[in-house]
């Protein structure tokens, strides 16, 4: 996923302050990820990441999910607005596919965006990887819709 993200970033960054809102806040939600999973699985001296880890993390997804549904989608329809542009099939196909992953990343902060230190994590990794897997394929998704975003952005109709 950093990989990749770096890519994106070398590519879409810079071009667009939305998109570059949007990648700084992948790029967050990609760190606090990576130290939550920074635990070594089947290792006898692993230490589990706090309460108050999983709860930052659990706030940073829902914000990135909250920004991407609201905030910059808001404000690419503004810019659009302003330039004459409408989204194409390709977009709001795009954005469907978008939105089907944002229940099962939800679901991850309502269990550990409230839990406690005595709060069993018997499920943890599982649901980390699970959650690495949905982040991974949203994020797949979003590249796409950036890469329509900043090309319309950047050649508005009649320009």
């Amino acid at each position: 996923m950093l990989s990749k993200f770096e890519q994106v970033k070398k590519e879409w960054g810079g071009h667009n302050d939305v998109i570059d809102q949007w990648l700084m806040m992948r790029q967050q939600l990609l760190i606090d990820y990576c130290k939550l999973i920074g635990i070594t699985p089947n290792d006898d001296n692993r230490h589990l990441p706090t309460a108050s880890k999983l709860c930052l993390f659990s706030e940073d997804l829902v914000d990135y999910i909250s920004a991407g549904h609201f905030k910059i989608y808001d404000n690419v329809m503004a810019r659009w607005h302003q330039t004459g542009f409408s989204p194409t099939e390709e977009m709001s196909a795009l954005y469907a596919k978008i939105t089907l992953t944002t229940e099962p990343l939800l679901n991850f902060n309502d269990r550990y965006g409230a839990i406690n230190d005595n709060d069993p994590l018997d499920t943890l990794d599982d649901d980390l990887s699970q959650i690495g897997e949905q982040m991974e394929s949203r994020f797949a998704l979003e590249d796409k819709l950036i890469e329509l975003i900043s090309d319309s952005l950047a050649c508005p109709p009649g320009a």
